[in-house]
């Protein structure tokens, strides 16, 4: 029972550390919206989740290739993993930010972060009641 426990909450773990980063990337969205030649990042969830829980091959990393060489950050190794978002329209301004789209997707994600960290919190809610019954 313990390791089907702590699988679970490793995986919403996972899913929670990725929620936060898919929100990061939109909010950079939205807050480029105006940026001249930007070009919108999207995050595929599902593939990331896979490879973050082992279910996948994990993304390209970046290699020290001489010991000068600074070591690759977390943030960097989370980029490798975005990509450009497809431009739902075209911008004389070489923009591809939809608002529209980032707006339903932050809300999509936010709900999905709430939902992952609710079940955390009521997981280790069991798992203190359960404690706590055995030591009465």
């Amino acid at each position: 029972m313990l390791p089907r426990l702590s699988q679970t909450l490793d995986f919403q773990s996972q899913a929670l550390q990725l929620r936060a980063e898919r929100q990061r990337v939109i909010a950079s969205n939205i807050a480029n919206a105006d940026t001249p030649g930007y070009q919108a990042r999207e995050m595929d969830f599902a593939q990331a989740l896979r490879e973050a829980t082992g279910g996948a091959a994990p993304a390209p990393t970046v290699v020290r290739t001489a010991a000068g060489h600074l070591p690759a950050s977390a943030a960097l190794q989370a980029e490798l993993r975005l990509r450009y978002a497809a431009p739902s329209q075209t911008s004389l301004d070489g923009n591809s930010v939809d608002m529209d789209r980032e707006r339903a997707s932050f809300a999509d994600n936010a709900v999905k972060y709430e939902a992952a960290l609710r079940f955390i919190n009521g997981s280790v809610r069991t798992m203190l009641d359960a404690i706590k019954g055995q030591s009465q």
